[in-house]
């Protein structure tokens, strides 16, 4: 799939993690340390980079980096030159050694780290080229220099200009880059799906509903699901009540007063006999997907203000739906049957906990359980990360072992 969108130009390159950062291709002018690798969120190498470091820090304890000559045997002058390091201090050795350290581990599975490029990067400072003028070298594959950086080119001597070690000189020739947005507009509604917040999750939301991605069919069906469940799904913290009859509704599925704010009604209620007797008209939300959606975003948040609010509130409070909140609560409280039974009351203070949850960032938050739930996620993610690290590891290590019988 990446190959087909390459060859169509809807990605600039494809490669992988090893090639890209840790073979040296004798034009990069950058620095190669463990700050220019590029990771998201559960990815595997910064965990084992954590490990290196900790081995590291244990050698630095136990006085291993002040025994004269334990660096310099480490590192070569080759490798600390193919770095672009200047100088040898502990802290740059140290990332060097980091480096290949994690360049060995890599190497045994580096097809497995894939790297996918959607614009140009300059050869000499791998920025990525934006705006301005790219310079192109139409003798050479995949060579181009921002402006800053052919302004140095120009200036440096014969031998040091590009190609190098090579008598003949070639000529660069400016393209004007004009096809990159200075900014993205976004129209589309933010829409909220508890799988997507982590790697783990949508893996596990994957592998749940058997969603596959090795072949182009399996990929198109499993893309549709997914956006199907993310347009069609409402959380349960969206529910409304019915004003009338008080019984919990959905936000695509209940009738909204035009003027009152917060009067909702099931459809139950709204064509009892004839119609309910309210002096305002009511529109269908479940007629307008777009308006459903509006609704179901702002009494979310609205939600999660709310409560905040409570939390903080002892008195008589004038915030509407207030009460309400805090009766919630003491339900959760007296509650035999539990979220763990089947009580939906339960069930959705649980969710509105999670959400606040995931976007609280305060150290001393008074909202309940907040702190509960931040060390819950955390030993989760934590076990999730030792688990994934473990597996990874002994997939190296049988990599390496066909690697070393083959050889």
């Amino acid at each position: 799939m990446l190959r087909k969108a390459a060859k169509k130009n809807i990605v600039v390159a494809v490669t992988n993690l090893y090639d890209h950062f840790f073979v040296s291709s004798g034009e990069c002018k950058a620095k190669v340390t463990a700050a220019r690798l590029p990771y998201f969120d559960g990815d595997y190498w910064p965990f084992a980079a954590e490990d290196m470091i900790y081995q590291l820090q244990q050698e630095e304890d136990e006085k291993e980096w002040h025994k004269k000559g334990t660096i310099e045997k480490t590192i070569t002058e080759r490798a600390i030159k193919a770095s672009g390091q200047s100088d040898l201090s502990v802290n740059a050795a140290k990332d060097l050694l980091l480096m290949h350290k994690l360049g060995e581990m890599i190497r045994p599975m580096k097809e497995d780290f894939i790297m996918v490029h959607l614009q140009h990067a300059c050869t000499h400072c791998c920025n990525v080229m934006v705006s301005g003028n790219s310079w192109v070298c139409k003798q050479c594959r995949n060579f181009q220099l921002c402006d800053d950086c052919y302004k140095a080119e120009q200036k440096r001597e014969d031998g040091e200009r590009h190609p190098m070690n090579q008598k003949e000189k070639h000529v660069l020739h400016t393209v004007e880059i004009t096809d990159v947005p200075g900014d993205t507009k976004d129209k589309d509604e933010i829409l909220e799906f508890e799988f997507f917040h982590s790697r783990e999750q949508l893996l596990f939301f994957c592998q749940n509903k058997h969603f596959q991605f090795d072949t182009f069919r399996r990929v198109k069906y499993s893309s549709m699901m997914i956006l199907c469940y993310l347009h069609n799904l409402t959380p349960r913290a969206l529910t409304l009540t019915c004003y009338i009859c008080h019984r919990a509704i959905r936000a695509s599925q209940c009738w909204r007063c035009e003027t009152c704010p917060d009067y909702d009604v099931c459809n139950t209620c709204y064509q009892k006999d004839g119609r309910i007797d309210h002096p305002h008209n009511f529109y269908n939300t479940f007629n307008d997907n777009k308006k459903a959606l509006q609704l179901g975003v702002m009494q979310l948040r609205k939600m999660l203000d709310l409560l905040v609010n409570a939390s903080q509130c002892y008195m008589d409070c004038e915030y509407p739906n207030c009460g309400k909140l805090k009766a919630l609560f003491r339900h959760g409280k007296q509650c035999d049957i539990r979220a763990t039974g089947g009580c939906f009351t339960c069930e959705k203070m649980w969710y509105l906990l999670s959400l606040h949850t995931r976007e609280c960032k305060k150290s001393e938050c008074s909202v309940p359980r907040c702190r509960d739930l931040k060390e819950s996620d955390r030993w989760v993610r934590q076990t999730v990360d030792s688990q994934r690290r473990v597996v990874v590891m002994e997939m190296m290590r049988q990599r390496a072992a066909q690697v070393a019988g083959y050889s």
